[in-house]
């Protein structure tokens, strides 16, 4: 095995793992995925992450060649499709000992895929949304009501993310956004218009970091795992700044 092909396969596993952890997968499985990867090419496979980057080693299992990387974790819209079709491929390339081209190729299709549609995305949050207004007690006013504030909020969102503004920003403005669409069920006089507002904003709640986050935890990857809790806590208070905004200037009291 040569030097060359080592940086090769150090080359498409740095691609790999990057595009897993920007997608929101827990670092435990990323590492476990790369490994195996790594074991069906012939080569051990070290990797370090933190938020931002992550550190890839990849050498001979004599030890004769390595090659050392570090990549930048870029940010995609968490899929659990994507994940689950790159989970897929690593165990592939182990029970079938493909080869890197076709480990490759095959990866090169799943990152083209396109995405699901934003409009039924957006369609399907809101209904989500209205469901969980309903959880809580909310009349169908409420219900309609929630729906049409957490479209409205999410495509605001949709639209500053493509506008790549800064997403703490991105989720203060949404959530005012979304609540103050909602706190229209209060001038109406709806009886559970507390409720509307409430579930206007859970759209935005970062749940995938929080759980990323203990799991990194409890497996060892410390840095990383208080990282992605540092930024969910964050994104929190960015909602409740942009609710609190609303609730100010509606009901002049946060209470």
């Amino acid at each position: 095995m040569t030097k060359e092909y080592v940086s090769e396969i150090a080359a498409f596993i740095a691609r790999y793992l990057s595009h897993m952890l920007g997608a929101g997968v827990h670092t435990s499985r990323v590492v476990r995925n790369s490994k195996r990867i790594g074991t069906a090419l012939g080569v051990e496979v070290s990797v370090h992450t933190s938020q931002k980057t992550a550190t890839l080693t990849v050498r001979e299992k004599d030890g004769r060649n390595m090659d050392t990387m570090v990549v930048d974790i870029p940010a995609f819209p968490i899929s659990f499709e994507w994940n689950a079709d790159l989970s897929a491929l690593s165990w592939a390339a182990f029970d079938r000992k493909m080869t890197l081209d076709e480990i490759r190729s095959r990866f090169d299709e799943l990152a083209a895929k396109p995405g699901m549609n934003p409009v039924f995305v957006l369609f399907m949050v809101s209904l989500a949304n209205a469901s969980f207004c309903r959880l809580f007690g909310g009349d169908i006013w409420a219900m309609l009501i929630t729906f049409t504030a957490t479209m409205i909020g999410f495509f605001t969102r949709q639209h500053l993310t493509r506008k790549k503004v800064n997403h703490y920003i991105v989720f203060i403005v949404s959530a005012f956004v979304a609540s103050i669409c909602a706190s229209t069920a209060l001038a109406l006089g709806i009886e559970t218009a507390e409720i509307a507002l409430a579930t206007s904003v859970l759209y935005l709640v970062p749940g995938v970091p929080l759980i990323n986050g203990l799991i990194d935890i409890t497996d060892g990857h410390i840095q990383i795992g208080i990282s992605r809790l540092v930024n969910a806590l964050m994104l929190i208070v960015c909602i409740a700044i942009g609710l609190s905004l609303t609730l100010i200037l509606v009901k002049d009291s946060l209470l």
